[in-house]
C-alpha cells in the first residue's frame, strides 16, 4: 500500500472497498491500482485505473452490484471497447473509475513476450511491463501478483532493446511502406486525415525506440514528453521542439512542405543518437 500514501483518505477508502468487493470472488487472483496515480503524474482529470486479474470471467451482475453500492453516475458496465472493463463516476468522491479485467495467464504471457521471448511491436512494446512495475497491489489472493511484479523487476534485456529498434526504425523512413513515404503520398493527395494517422504511427514507433535506447519500459500513450524528460537521459538534441514542430505542421497550407521537413528532422535526430550509441 506504500504507493497509496499520496492519495486522499476518501480515495484510499474507495479503492480499498473496490478491492474488498473482488476479494470475495474465487475467480479473482489480484487487484491493483495503476495509471497516473501510482506514477505520480495525475492531474484533476485523472481517473482511477484499477486492474482486476482473474482466473475466470466475473459475471456482469456481480460487476454491476459493486457500482450500485456507490451511488455512481455515467455507469458503463461491460464496456469492452478497449478490452473487458467497467467505467463510472463515483458518487461519494466524484472520481472517475476505469476498471479493467485481465486474465492472469494473459498477463504472464505479456511479460514473457518481452522479457523471455524479446518480441517487439510497432510502438508500445513494453507498456504492459511498465504497468506492472508501476502498479500498487490492493489485493493478492495467493501471492500471484507479488511474484509477477518481482519478475517484472528484471533488467532490460539487450536482445529486446535491439529487437525494438530493428522493428521500429526501418518503418520510420527506410522501407518502401515507411511512415515518411506514406506521409509524402498523403501530402500529395492533400489528405489531412491520412496525415494525422501516419504522424501518430510515426511518433508511436519513435518513442518505442527512444525508451528502448534508454532501457526504460514504455510508460504508455499519455504524457510522453514528460516521461521522456524523466526516464530518458539519452535523447536527440532539441527533441521536444522537433515533436512540437511536427504536430503543428499538420495544419500548414498545402503549398508548404514543412510537415515533411519536420518529420525528416525528427528522424535525423534519432538516427544521430542511434549512431552515437552504436545501435544503427
Amino acid at each position: 500500500m506504500s504507493r497509496l500514501g499520496s492519495l486522499s483518505p476518501p480515495v484510499v477508502a474507495l479503492v480499498q472497498s473496490i478491492a474488498a468487493h473482488f476479494a470475495l470472488l474465487p475467480q479473482v487472483a489480484a487487484v491493483a491500482l495503476a495509471g497516473s496515480l501510482t506514477a505520480g503524474t495525475e492531474d484533476e482529470s485523472s481517473d482511477l485505473d484499477i486492474y482486476v486479474y482473474t482466473r475466470a470471467d466475473v459475471p456482469l451482475d456481480v460487476r454491476a452490484a459493486l457500482v450500485e453500492k456507490r451511488a455512481a453516475r455515467n455507469v458503463e458496465i461491460g464496456n469492452d471497447t478497449w478490452g473487458p472493463g467497467d467505467e463510472w463516476v463515483d458518487g461519494e468522491t466524484g472520481r472517475g473509475i476505469d476498471l479493467m479485467y485481465f486474465g492472469t495467464i494473459w498477463m504472464e504471457e505479456q511479460l514473457d513476450r518481452v522479457l523471455v521471448q524479446h518480441q517487439p511491436s510497432l510502438g508500445y512494446t513494453t507498456a504492459f511491463w511498465s504497468t506492472l512495475l508501476r502498479s500498487a497491489p490492493l489485493y493478492d489472493r495467493d501471492g500471484w501478483f507479488a511474484n509477477l511484479q518481482a519478475r517484472a523487476q528484471a533488467p532490460y534485456p539487450e536482445p529486446l532493446r535491439r529487437a525494438i529498434i530493428a522493428k521500429n526504425h526501418p518503418i520510420l523512413r527506410a522501407k518502401t511502406s515507411s511512415y515518411l513515404h506514406q506521409l509524402e503520398k498523403a501530402f500529395a493527395r492533400q489528405d489531412r486525415v491520412s496525415l494525422n494517422h501516419r504522424v501518430a504511427a510515426l511518433l508511436a514507433s519513435y518513442f518505442d525506440i527512444l525508451f528502448a535506447i534508454n532501457r526504460a519500459p514504455h510508460p504508455g500513450e499519455k504524457r510522453l514528453l514528460r516521461y521522456a524528460r524523466e526516464l530518458c537521459p539519452l535523447q536527440p538534441e532539441g527533441m521536444e521542439a522537433q515533436v512540437d514542430a511536427l504536430l503543428c505542421a499538420q495544419a500548414a497550407p498545402w503549398d508548404d512542405d514543412r510537415l515533411l521537413r519536420a518529420a525528416n528532422t525528427l528522424i535525423d535526430g534519432l538516427d544521430e543518437l542511434l549512431r552515437g550509441e552504436g545501435l544503427l
